[in-house]
């Protein structure tokens, strides 16, 4: 019994850990636009997997913290965008057991990190010397075509991959 709860948590830190070196490789894949107040991370699709599975959340946020700390703003991005990113990610881990529909929870995730795409704004308007508005817009826009196209990409995935039984 202990020895199988021991091999869980360690495929759990594994799992996290690929998750994580993914979202870093997605995102120097498009170093270009993964900084600043237009931001298109592909990576941000795999923050539907805690849709699936909560315990992912740590790959993904990990992987959000080393970006944003070796390219991105540095501490001010660490803080904001993994703030972000918890933020975000923890109001749909808690949607888990409350919300059924799969679908409805993907549409939810996007709206959480679409809506709090206002953090990242509050971060970049006194470094980019854009207004507030126009920074958030575009930002929100990226996140919201990225997290849309990405949600059913997931769904047909998890169809076949099951991230719920994975970790």
């Amino acid at each position: 019994m202990q020895k199988t709860m021991e091999r869980q948590r360690l495929m759990v830190v594994v799992v996290n850990g690929i998750i994580m070196a993914l979202y870093l490789a997605l995102t120097i894949l498009v170093a270009p636009v993964s900084s600043g107040p237009i931001q298109f991370r592909i990576s941000e699709s795999l923050n539907h997997l805690v849709v699936f599975n909560r315990k992912l959340l740590w790959g993904v946020l990990g992987g959000v913290i080393v970006y944003n700390a070796f390219f991105g703003f540095g501490i001010l991005d660490v803080v904001y965008g993994g703030g972000q990113t918890l933020i975000s990610l923890g109001l749909t881990a808690l949607l888990q057991n409350k919300v059924k529909n799969v679908k409805i929870r993907l549409a939810l995730n996007t709206l959480f990190f679409t809506i709090s795409m206002g953090l990242i704004a509050y971060m970049l308007v006194p470094t980019g010397g854009q207004a507030f508005w126009t920074t958030y817009g575009t930002l929100a826009l990226s996140e919201f075509i990225i997290m849309a196209i990405s949600a059913p990409l997931m769904y047909y995935l998890d169809r076949s991959l099951d991230f719920e039984k994975r970790v």
